[in-house]
Order: structure tokens, then C-alpha cells, then sequence
């Protein structure tokens, strides 16, 4: 390869590596505002102000600010999803626990961000030229349901867990968590004066990794 043939490659990915830090750049920016004003209050101009680029800048990345949402709830599944396999391994090497320590980290690490995610989501759904990035977002989580049922499945014949249909197991899981969301929000939590919602938090991911042990229900 000649030399400016070198220069020209780089400098190509260097163009490509700015693009990418200031699309991460503007996916952030939304995500604060989002989290400081909700979903209605936030327009496209303060994305990019808060990002400290153009509005026109920004439609170089997203069309629409419903692809700017949209985004971020991909970008929240697929972390989740990330520490969920790594949890489902780590379960099949001998910790059973770890694939439910892992979802319930995951979500209630920051409830306000999995609050926001499930507010885009509905909203999202009401938006016909969202239906393809949609069906993306429900296929990774139904890959997701296929994993955990198969391993649910062998922790069951080992005898670990209780022996009900596998998906019992991963949706009171996640009945739990989504409550757990749901409570971190209620002015009940007010009411009763608990300062450290973290603490109950953490007190119910250790009663979601262990709810479903073999023993735990009556004869």
C-alpha cells in the first residue's frame, strides 16, 4: 500500500470515529434531558444544544427524535442483554443465581433509566415508521426468553430449581423487578420515610435470586 494510500485510510476512519463519538454525544445529551424533563418537554434543539452541536448536526445522525429514542432503548436492552448472557453462563459453570443477579442489576441498578425506557417504548409503539427497529427490539428479547428457558430447563433437572414450566421462573423474575421499579416511584416510599430506596432495592434482588429454589413451595 502506497503511503498516501495509508494516509487516506486512516484519515477515513478517523472521519468515521468522530461521526460515532459525536452520535454517542448526542444519545447522551438526550438521555439527561430525557431524565431531567420527560419525554414530552424535550425537542430536538435542546438535544443539541445540551450536546453543544448544530440541530442541523443532528439530523446528520437521526432523522427524527423518535430514532434518537428509539436508540436509547436499544442501547438499554442491549446492555441488559449483554449482562443477562454473561449471567446465564455464569450460571451454567456451577452459580445459579447469577443469570438473576445479573437481570435484576441490570434493572434496578437505575430505575429512573428503566422507568424512561418502558415510557419511550409505549410511545414508540404508536409510531408506524418505528415498527421495523420494533421487531429488532422483540427479537432480541424473545432470543433472550430462549436462552434463559433453556437454561431454566437444565437448573430444573439438576434439581436446583422448583420443578414448574420454565417460564414461570424468568417471568416472576421479572414481575419482581417491574414492581420494584414501579415502588421505587410511589409516594409510598415517602410516606413510610425509607432513606436509602437503594437498600430495598438490593433486599428484593436477593429475594428474586432465590425464589425460585428447589424447597420453596408447599406440598
Amino acid at each position: 500500500m502506497k503511503a498516501s494510500d495509508s494516509a487516506s485510510t486512516e484519515k477515513i476512519r478517523e472521519k468515521k470515529r468522530h461521526f460515532m463519538a459525536r452520535e454517542e454525544k448526542i444519545v447522551e445529551a438526550a438521555l439527561e434531558l430525557l431524565l431531567d424533563k420527560g419525554v414530552d418537554r424535550v425537542t430536538v434543539f435542546d438535544i443539541a444544544r445540551m450536546a453543544g452541536i448544530g440541530k442541523g448536526t443532528v439530523y446528520k445522525h437521526f432523522m427524527t427524535k423518535n430514532e434518537i429514542l428509539m436508540r436509547i432503548v436499544m442501547d438499554y436492552e442491549s446492555r441488559l442483554s449483554v449482562n443477562l448472557n454473561d449471567g446465564i453462563a455464569r450460571a451454567r459453570n456451577g452459580e445459579p443465581g447469577a443469570a438473576a443477579t445479573a437481570y435484576f442489576r441490570s434493572r434496578l441498578g437505575n430505575p429512573a433509566l428503566d422507568r424512561l425506557v418502558q415510557q419511550l417504548e409505549v410511545r414508540l409503539e404508536a409510531e408506524p415508521e418505528m415498527a421495523a427497529m420494533l421487531k429488532k427490539l422483540h427479537k432480541l428479547r424473545h432470543a433472550n426468553m430462549e436462552h434463559l428457558n433453556n437454561m431454566v430447563a437444565e437448573l430444573i433437572s439438576e434439581g436446583r430449581l422448583e420443578d414448574v414450566p420454565p417460564h414461570h421462573h424468568y417471568l416472576a423474575c421479572w414481575a419482581l423487578a417491574q414492581g420494584a421499579v414501579d415502588l421505587f416511584f410511589n409516594q409510598t416510599l415517602d410516606f413510610l420515610n425509607i432513606r436509602d430506596k437503594q437498600k430495598l432495592l438490593d433486599y428484593i434482588t436477593d429475594i428474586g435470586v432465590t425464589m425460585g429454589n428447589r424447597g420453596q413451595l408447599r406440598s
